[in-house]
């Protein structure tokens, strides 16, 4: 994840802005930069990799002035180059950005019929772009910002400096945290609450669509409709555990709620936005040429496996095996010439999984890893490694991995069916479109947290729970089981819609719970038949779907959890979203340990 940092100070900035990047290492980058405004002039320092180049630079160039912005970033649109380095800036306007605008392209195609021009591949260029248009034609930077936030899609947090402005910056969010330090004479902005840990103990925590000018003597905040706020000022805790889980309750809670932007990061390093093409790392192999698809992973990784395993035979149309790893190797699998053999981890290090690529490669199969840590073992063994960016995941019971994995294994998808000549063009930009749309729709479902809390009780007490889909919401199910069981201690199962009249029916009655995911769509009808199955027999339905499902088959259920109507293609990554947060507030509701449940590690490195 990138991290932000902002000052408005009454001393030189620059050193501390560069200490509180230090502090942001844990979530990964491969540049960074800070900008200052001193004497009328935006002064900018960036550098590729590392901290120390960055250091490095400032040490013979540095960055004099008493209020600045700073930013480590991933890659994401465009290579991790000095110039796709942030801030990016105009002649009147500097900023940093975390997340991924939407409607990017659209935007960037208007400024440059304007005469606008870039020095970048970012889609945090034409923020800046849009900001300093207002700027320039004598708006206010308030009104500027005003007038700029309601035409950006997506997820962001933005620290914006202005070159006639060396009092204040401005920030905002939308669906990417951003919090406010109060000093003595100062006041900051940054990512969470640890970058700021050595300048401030209090913090207020913007709220999704609140945005905030931010000047020495305290910060005003507005929200979404442009009316002032207040926002509660906490006290953060002396540990860097506790002030990295910010105003979250758990870690499993704040990482649920990190999805958004961890999948529009991952998702903007999978594709080329203005292209509208997916763009993967290179290869030394022909991915043209394969023939079948082995996916071999464990827990959560498997059933993004399940759900890819759907994705690569209906678009790549190539066939895919798909294997638990701790069975893999003791069934001795048939591994056919020219096969890609596909692994899924966290961690990277996971030893069913570890063992079981490394027979792969024994056997002649060209090996990919889908993987969380680039520097692990799997990740040092594979021909082609397609890191998701989640960030540190601290909580057991994994969130926004999952669902950054799907993002890479939908792009993944995506390519092999073009490579394959079984995608056009114009697909594939359909299919970049709609997986630029995810993160505005994970947060249009995280939005549904207080309806699932309100709930949860009715799931607690129940000591068993069955969860039903079809289709990729079949493994989501499979998934909505797992967290539920991993963090609450309820025996729960995942079954394909379909398969309940085949046994599972014989456990319905009205103390178990039967949770069904069915988006409206091809499959509903089938999977709506079914959940009426479960109904007939006094069985307790809750029905996860979007408005025009539930105002079809919503009438008579235990409950109903309303997702946002998205293309089939990104509803795996949106409906992981409900089943996390109810399995989140059922064990909040009987109290279990929900980051460290009991007899479970967060990576397995025994078999």
């Amino acid at each position: 994840m990138c991290g932000i940092i902002g000052i408005v100070g009454k001393s030189p900035v620059s050193d501390r802005l560069v200490d509180g990047l230090k502090r942001m290492e844990y979530r990964g980058y491969d540049s960074a930069g800070v900008c200052t405004v001193f004497d009328g002039q935006l002064i900018r320092r960036r550098a590729e990799g590392k901290l120390a180049n960055l250091v490095n630079v400032l040490k013979t160039d540095d960055a004099p002035g008493n209020i600045g912005i700073a930013h480590t970033r991933w890659a994401t649109h465009g290579a991790p180059t000095t110039s796709n380095a942030h801030p990016h800036a105009t002649g009147e306007v500097a900023l940093v950005h975390n997340g991924i605008i939407e409607n990017f392209k659209q935007l960037r195609d208007e400024l440059t019929a304007r005469g606008r021009t870039f020095e970048s591949e970012t889609d945090t260029e034409i923020v800046a772009h849009l900001v300093s248009e207002q700027v320039e034609a004598g708006h206010s930077p308030a009104d500027a910002v005003k007038a700029v936030l309601p035409r950006l899609r997506g997820a962001f947090a933005l620290a914006i400096a202005f070159r006639q402005f060396p009092d204040f910056l401005i920030g905002a969010r939308l669906g990417s945290p951003l919090v406010v330090g109060y000093g003595d004479g100062e006041t900051y902005l940054g990512s969470d609450a640890l970058a700021l840990a050595p300048l401030t103990q209090k913090i207020a925590y913007l709220e999704e669509g609140d945005w905030v000018i931010v000047a020495r003597d305290g910060a005003q905040i507005f929200d979404k409709d442009n009316h002032p706020v207040e926002r509660e000022i906490t006290t953060s805790g002396v540990s860097a555990a506790q002030i990295e889980k910010g105003n979250y309750r758990h870690y499993m809670q704040k990482e649920i709620f990190e999805q958004p932007i961890v999948v529009a990061q991952t998702l903007s390093s999978y594709i080329r936005p203005l292209e509208q093409t997916v763009a993967l790392p290179q290869m030394d192999f022909d991915l043209a040429g394969v023939k079948r698809i082995t996916i071999v992973a464990c827990g959560t990784s498997f059933y993004a496996g399940m759900v890819a395993k759907y994705w690569f035979e209906t678009f790549a149309r190539v066939p895919v095996d798909i294997d638990v790893a701790s069975e893999f190797r003791y069934r001795d699998p048939v591994l056919e010439e020219g096969g890609l053999a596909l692994f899924i981890s966290q961690s990277g290090e996971t030893a069913d999984t570890l063992a079981a690529l490394r027979h792969c490669k024994e056997n002649g199969q060209t090996i990919a890893v889908v993987v969380n840590v680039p520097t692990s073992s799997m990740a040092r063994e594979a021909d082609l490694l397609l890191p998701t960016h989640a960030g540190p995941e601290i909580g057991v019971a994994s969130t926004k991995a999952f669902t950054c994995q799907l993002a890479v294994l939908a792009a993944l998808a995506a390519h092999l069916a073009l490579v394959k000549g079984k995608l056009s063009a114009e697909e594939e930009r359909e299919i970049v479109r709609h997986l630029i749309e995810a993160p505005a729709a994970l947060n249009a479902a995280l939005a549904h947290d207080e309806d699932i809390a309100a709930m949860a009780h009715l799931i607690a007490p129940a000591r068993d729970v069955l969860y039903l889909g079809r289709g990729p919401d079949y493994p989501l199910a499979m998934e909505g089981a797992l967290k539920l069981k991993e963090i609450s201690y309820i025996h729960a199962e995942g079954y394909a819609s379909g398969e309940m009249k085949h046994g599972p029916i014989a456990l319905i009655d009205e103390a178990v719970p039967v949770i069904v995911l069915a988006p409206s769509g091809p499959l509903f009808e089938k999977t709506v038949s079914n959940m009426q199955e479960v109904r007939a027999r006094g069985g307790k339905v809750v029905l996860i779907s979007d408005a025009e499902g539930i105002a079809e088959a919503g009438e008579g259920c235990l409950a109903t959890i309303e997702m946002p109507t998205v293309h089939p293609l990104i509803a795996p990554l949106v409906y992981a979203v409900p089943v996390q947060l109810l399995a989140y507030h059922v064990a909040c509701a009987k109290g279990t340990d929900v980051d460290q449940p009991r007899n479970l590690a967060k990576s397995v490195t025994v078999e």
